[in-house]
């Protein structure tokens, strides 16, 4: 099952999100590409290459926003999976609407980095490009 997390590469916020991930999980289920790289230019159609919201694929279907979130930390196990399903009762429109709200306001509340991330040695064979 192949699962490929997309993420904003320069996104403060974004980087803590994938580190969590990372940090979370065990079993290496997931691998990360930023949705500047090359990786995400050859997987993902030219819509979904947008930088306002964590892209995640799971076995070629495409999840965005907090219905991706959600099913990263279903993945996750353990407490994440609980408090995924708990979250997952909230209307997807409330959802957005407050991801979306982070989201316009991550490089002012959160910060931008002037690169993108670059994987530790431990985390390479995880990331795409």
């Amino acid at each position: 099952m192949q699962r490929i997390i997309f993420f904003d590469g320069v996104c403060a916020l974004c980087n803590r999100f994938i580190n969590f991930v990372f940090e979370h999980d065990k079993k290496r289920y997931f691998n990360y590409a930023a949705l500047q790289s090359k990786s995400a230019a050859k997987i993902l159609n030219p819509q979904e290459l947008t930088l306002d919201t964590i892209v995640y694929s799971e076995n070629g279907k495409i999840y965005y926003k907090s219905v991706a979130v959600l099913k990263i930390m279903f993945h996750l196990g353990g407490l994440f999976k609980i408090i995924s399903i708990i979250l997952g009762v909230i209307p997807i429109s409330v959802r957005d609407f407050i991801y979306t709200k982070i989201a316009n306001n991550r490089y002012t509340l959160f910060g931008q980095l002037d690169t993108c991330r670059l994987p530790s040695a431990e985390e390479k064979k995880y990331f795409l490009d």
